[in-house]
């Protein structure tokens, strides 16, 4: 009893037959590891700028003042851009298709960005790279929730979630190592090698995903699944996809209920408080005030990344335990308010301000049980739960295509004062906004209960008005 309660916590519900638990095993490793995989050369393409900025490109492409904030800013536009289409096209062309394609799209880009001579040539390749990489974070947050039931999901979520920090954290240890080992090997500067490499990393698990990737449950013709195990992806989540048309019936069944404006105010918020790790504040931080060389400055906000790691993956375990999402927030919130108020204060000493950059990493954790709160929340309406996870990524990248230069720009740099009172305040609108969800979800429930009731009690007043007249 011991030990099934213990896999329980850690890997969610015990599948009820052997044939669910050989189907779980299957879509767990082919799904996951391709999701995984792809997120981590995401999110490796995405630091890469990061770390190249404090490496050394900031001097050979002449940056000056808020040009870093205006890369991130364009690549969110662009990811804003393409996040729409990116999610239409996942309805014409097949996700294992679709998926690698764009995989290959930004691949193709990170090795261009290599050979940039200006700012503005990189501006345009960002553009483009974050239009091709708005396929994957929404996309696959869809995958998971129509494979996946509630009990299973957040632990998922929050490895797919893990292994995009896993790139980031990975980013900066290949950028330091890449400076001591390839740094003017050829005539190339080392943070142009750590373009190429990162595109060829992003290529070969592009072809992987072409092979292995089953699309969803009801359209699934993988190779590794029998027929029994295809019939039974779909019917244990209980789906209803069938039931709907595509109609303009669907934009007045998300805009009629609470849950597209509450989840896309929820992450838009919450979503902020990540910039910690986003912008690689503490990257700047280092390098603003001297005293650490570029391997330093490289190695050491990785920490960050790692403490994110490893808060996003016991949060996920404890919420699929409990069903209970909203407790994660609260805890990132207590951190990451904690964490910019011992940097507010500039007085307070080097070791803490690194503990509390570390301790900001717990912003992550929101992401993964955010989105799976809202996989849950929408579960018994297939399409609305994909225009309620696209609106919550694209509501947080509008805010965000604006906020880091208004909040977070390279010019505050090392103390970033306006961000850290920023920072307090999203927490504070983040934890009344999870309220918000709390409150709004338990009432749906409760009266979704009601009705249940009041249809037992007219079946029952039904039978029994039918047994009297029968006597």
């Amino acid at each position: 009893m011991f030990l099934q309660r213990a896999r329980q916590f850690v890997w969610g519900d015990i599948p009820s037959s052997k044939i669910e638990r050989r189907l779980l095993f299957k879509i767990d490793w082919f799904i996951l590891s391709y999701c995984c995989l792809m997120y981590f050369t995401n999110y490796l393409d995405r630091a890469n700028v990061n770390n190249a900025y404090v490496s050394g490109m900031r001097q050979e492409l002449d940056m000056q003042g808020t040009d870093f904030n205006k890369i991130n800013t364009i690549f969110t536009c662009g990811y804003i851009v393409g996040m729409i289409p990116n999610n239409l096209m996942l309805q014409v062309v097949k996700p294992r298709i679709w998926f690698p394609l764009m995989q290959i799209v930004w691949g193709v880009l990170t090795f261009c960005s290599s050979a940039v001579q200006n700012v503005e040539q990189l501006y345009a390749i960002r553009f483009f790279q974050g239009v091709s990489e708005a396929s994957t974070f929404v996309g696959t947050h869809y995958i998971l929730g129509s494979w996946y039931k509630p009990g299973e999901l957040g632990k998922r979520s929050g490895i797919f979630t893990s292994s995009g920090l896993a790139g980031t954290l990975f980013s900066g240890v290949l950028q330091a190592a890449v400076y001591q080992n390839l740094n003017a090997v050829s005539g190339r500067s080392g943070w142009r090698w750590l373009f190429i490499i990162d595109g060829i990393i992003t290529l070969p698990i592009a072809l992987y995903g072409f092979l292995v990737f089953p699309d969803v449950p009801a359209t699934t013709q993988a190779f590794y699944l029998s027929e029994e195990e295809r019939l039974l992806s779909y019917e244990r989540l209980d789906s209803d996809t069938a039931k709907h048309e595509l109609s303009w019936s669907l934009v007045k069944r998300v805009l009629g209920r609470w849950r597209w404006y509450a989840c896309s105010l929820l992450f838009a918020i919450s979503g902020e408080m990540e910039s910690f790790g986003s912008n690689n504040l503490m990257g700047q931080w280092l390098s603003a005030i001297g005293g650490f060389s570029v391997e330093q400055v490289d190695y050491y906000p990785s920490g960050v990344t790692a403490f994110g790691i490893v808060s996003t993956l016991v949060c996920a375990t404890w919420t699929d335990y409990t069903r209970a999402r909203w407790p994660v927030l609260v805890y990132m919130c207590f951190c990451c308010t904690v964490a910019a108020i011992c940097i507010l204060v500039w007085s307070s000493p080097i070791g803490l301000k690194f503990f509390a950059y570390y301790l900001a990493g717990a912003s992550y954790s929101g992401q993964a049980t955010t989105f799976a709160w809202a996989n849950q929340i929408c579960a018994d309406d297939d399409q609305e739960r994909a225009i309620v996870l696209a609106s919550m990524n694209m509501w947080n990248n509008a805010v965000n295509a604006w906020w880091p230069l208004l909040f977070y720009p390279a010019t505050d740099a090392p103390r970033f004062s306006k961000g850290m009172i920023a920072m307090i305040c999203t927490c504070v609108a983040t934890l009344a906004v999870t309220w918000l969800v709390w409150y709004l979800e338990r009432r749906e429930h409760r009266v979704a209960d009601k009705k249940g009731e009041d249809l037992k009690i007219e079946e029952r007043q039904s039978f029994s008005s039918d047994k009297e007249a029968g006597k």
